[in-house]
């Protein structure tokens, strides 16, 4: 991705070491990690945190483009408030998936929508044609920020994660200034 995204309010950029307790504030709050696939669980302390963003850290550099984690933060103070991914989905390995995770005092200042939108235009300059989403059926905060980011529906579908899960889509056709 280079050194970073910006946008008016939010930097998207590689994670830290130093962001460990800022992110045990998003994924280590049950109020997000209970929408989280099995692939990721609720992180219980700032050592266990600083393992979790180690380990990212680490694979960032051996992911293709655009897969990979990064940190949103906001540019006013400086605060990470929230996180992005895209990486492959189970089972096959063949779709790519678009995540965001906020801490739960950031919600409903659009910030999600604003990163990921910057996340997703840099990824179609990457050789891919598309990214999915994918979110439990109740999680209405996800399904909003999928169809604010010009995602469409596709269907819902228990093939990733052996969970039922609603799946939306987005092309590049789909970007929307």
């Amino acid at each position: 991705m280079g050194d970073e995204l910006t946008t008016e309010r939010l930097v998207v950029r590689d994670w830290r070491l130093d962001d460990a307790e800022a992110a045990l504030e998003i994924y280590g709050v049950d109020e997000v990690t209970r929408w989280l696939t099995p692939a990721m669980g609720q992180v219980a302390d700032t050592s266990a945190m600083r393992l979790v963003l180690q380990a990212w850290i680490e694979a960032q550099p051996n992911m293709t483009p655009p897969r990979g984690r990064w940190a949103i933060e906001r540019k006013e103070d400086g605060e990470v408030v929230g996180g992005l991914g895209i990486r492959l989905l189970p089972p096959y390995e063949e779709d790519l998936e678009l995540s965001w995770q906020l801490r739960p005092d950031a919600w409903g200042n659009g910030y999600a929508s604003e990163a990921g939108r910057a996340l997703v235009a840099w990824a179609f300059t990457q050789e891919i044609d598309e990214l999915f989403a994918v979110a439990r059926p109740t999680n209405n905060r996800a399904i909003g920020t999928a169809k604010r980011l010009g995602m469409s529906w596709v269907g819902e579908t228990d093939k990733y994660y052996n969970l039922r899960l609603q799946v939306f889509r987005i092309r590049p056709s789909d970007l929307t200034e």
